[in-house]
């Protein structure tokens, strides 16, 4: 996982120069952040998730995600912010959930995922934060797929403590068709 730790970078990049965020069921056109992988193509569409599928440098990638519904300090230019569960089969990935932010996070410093009063461990590098026990992420997916809110404090590079709050309304489904896509 740590030696894939671009693949989100890349998608993220992806995803905004494509529009996915507001996209159909038919791929987005080309743009040139997307020509490195080729565009994003909407699966599915469950209430506040998406699944996605995209070709990346090494194959097929699938991934469900979702944007915030709050962020804080609302003054800040906190840029996209995606919260993610990746699968890349030629990494032999499955399910690797993170976050992916706008800006650098502070160096060496740890995210921490609430869901419903259930805390996680994220480590964080640059502008992206993963789950820091990275061996078994079913404990992870199970509390999301159970619950009904997550949310992220972190902290930028420039020392600002942040947080994020994201509806799970949907995840299951997200998940389940990402997963189908990337067999």
């Amino acid at each position: 996982m740590r030696t894939a730790l671009g693949a989100v970078s890349l998608i993220a990049t992806m995803i905004v120069a494509a529009g996915i965020a507001q996209a159909e069921t038919k791929p987005a056109p080309a743009k040139p952040a997307a020509a490195a992988g080729g565009s994003p193509m909407l699966i599915a569409e469950s209430k506040d998730w998406k699944a996605i599928t995209a070709a990346a440098p090494k194959g097929k990638v699938c991934f469900a995600l979702t944007k915030p519904q709050k962020m804080d300090p609302a003054n800040l230019n906190h840029g996209d912010v995606f919260f993610f569960v990746s699968t890349r089969p030629a990494d032999n990935v499955r399910n690797e959930p993170s976050l992916q932010v706008g800006y650098p996070m502070k160096e060496g410093s740890k995210a921490v995922v609430d869901i419903d009063g259930k805390k996680f461990s994220f480590f964080t590098r640059g502008d992206g934060a993963w789950l820091e026990q990275n061996t078994d992420y079913t404990p992870f997916l199970d509390a999301m797929r159970k619950g009904s809110k997550l949310s992220v404090q972190a902290t930028s590079g420039r020392g600002n403590p942040t947080s994020y709050q994201f509806s799970l309304s949907g995840v299951s489904a997200a998940l389940d068709a990402a997963a189908k896509e990337c067999k």
